[in-house]
């Protein structure tokens, strides 16, 4: 072999060591992530959810950049993910963009709306119709992202300890309500808050609120709503659907590898499609329980009723766009997906059934 041959040789080795080093340090960087939920690990669907992404990504990545769960409060108030994950106090919050409505009313578009549509075609809003577009605008301004992380079916529409037989039986009541749904209670007398998850019974219990909204029959059990109030209303008119997030620091995630943040958005849409068809199997019979086993009145609202409820949430779609040009956007970009989509939506309905 001549000399310049070997040189070459000895050159491309080199090179090609040095590469090799660069690729074996970058698989093996050690990344460590704080993530608080929003939700206890001892709640069904939510809690184990957020367990279930830090294994995700924990698992996938062979613990090279792990994903640490710390349980509400641990780390910071459940309501305070936006402004910490943004400064960086933690790196990622497993949560909800209806808790950041009051900064900005529209992020509850992202979470779910009022009589709105089932997972597919909201899904098909969010992630290919624009929805999500609009949500980064907002998170970028912030030093945030926003990963849809979760996904659960429809849910009940309040607790109550007493029948309802009007509408006008809730003017005045003190309940617990979330996202846009709130804003239609309000419009029609009833005064809202909302409050956190293991919050709501002490609340409950106390008095300091009548009523309450939280999610559905497998997740309201765990926190006993049952014990105080004995109706149960469906359906959950305003939410159908709802989609939870991975909160997230903007310049940290822009610091991972490429092949990390792969791993946090495939983690994150496989635990959706796990916690979504968990929630449809679960419920009927947690819906059940409810009934043979606590003693719980399954209620439906009438159609005079719902149709009360949407004309509120017209007004509010209204009122809010007025004021506020995010939320308009918002607005704008889902009821435009909605007209598009209703061609399709309409050919392929079915009624439940077609046989007497």
């Amino acid at each position: 072999m001549t000399k310049p041959l070997v040189k070459t040789v000895a050159a491309v080795a080199a090179a090609g060591a040095l590469a090799l080093g660069a690729a074996s340090a970058a698989q093996a960087q050690k990344v460590n992530w704080k993530m608080q939920s929003a939700f206890g690990s001892q709640i069904a669907h939510l809690g184990p959810a957020g367990l279930r992404i830090a294994n995700f990504v924990t698992t996938m990545s062979n613990k090279k950049f792990t994903l640490k769960f710390f349980e509400p409060g641990a780390l910071i108030p459940p309501f305070e993910c936006f402004d910490a994950v943004s400064k960086g106090s933690v790196e990622s919050c497993y949560t909800t963009p209806g808790y950041h409505t009051g900064k900005y009313p529209g992020l509850a578009f992202m979470t779910a709306v009022p009589f709105g549509p089932q997972y597919g075609e909201f899904l098909g809003w969010q992630w290919f119709g624009g929805g999500q577009e609009i949500a980064d605008k907002i998170y970028a301004k912030h030093n945030l992202r926003s990963l849809a992380c979760g996904s659960i079916g429809a849910e009940t529409s309040g607790w109550f300890k007493e029948e309802v037989k009007s509408l006008d039986d809730l003017k005045g009541m003190k309940m617990r309500f979330f996202g846009l749904g709130a804003k239609v209670m309000t419009k029609i007398g009833v005064s809202t808050q909302l409050l956190a998850g293991a919050d709501i019974y002490p609340a409950l219990e106390r008095g300091v609120i009548d009523a309450t909204e939280f999610s559905m029959p497998n997740m309201d059990i765990d926190y006993g709503f049952h014990q105080i109030a004995k109706n149960n209303y469906y359906p959950g008119w305003h939410q159908q659907i709802s989609v939870g997030e991975l909160l997230v620091n903007r310049e940290n995630h822009a610091g991972l590898p490429e092949h990390y943040q792969m791993m946090l958005d495939v983690g994150c849409k496989a635990n959706m499609v796990i916690e979504y068809a968990e929630t449809e199997a679960e419920n009927p019979k947690a819906m059940q329980e409810m009934k043979s086993k606590h003693g719980v009145t399954n209620r439906r609202w009438t159609d005079d009723q719902l149709a009360v409820f949407e004309r509120a949430w017209q007004e509010v779609v209204a009122e809010e766009s007025a004021k506020d040009a995010t939320f308009k956007e918002f607005a704008d970009s889902y009821f435009a997906f909605r007209e598009v989509y209703k061609i399709w939506g309409d050919a392929q309905a079915l009624k439940s059934s077609y046989v007497d």
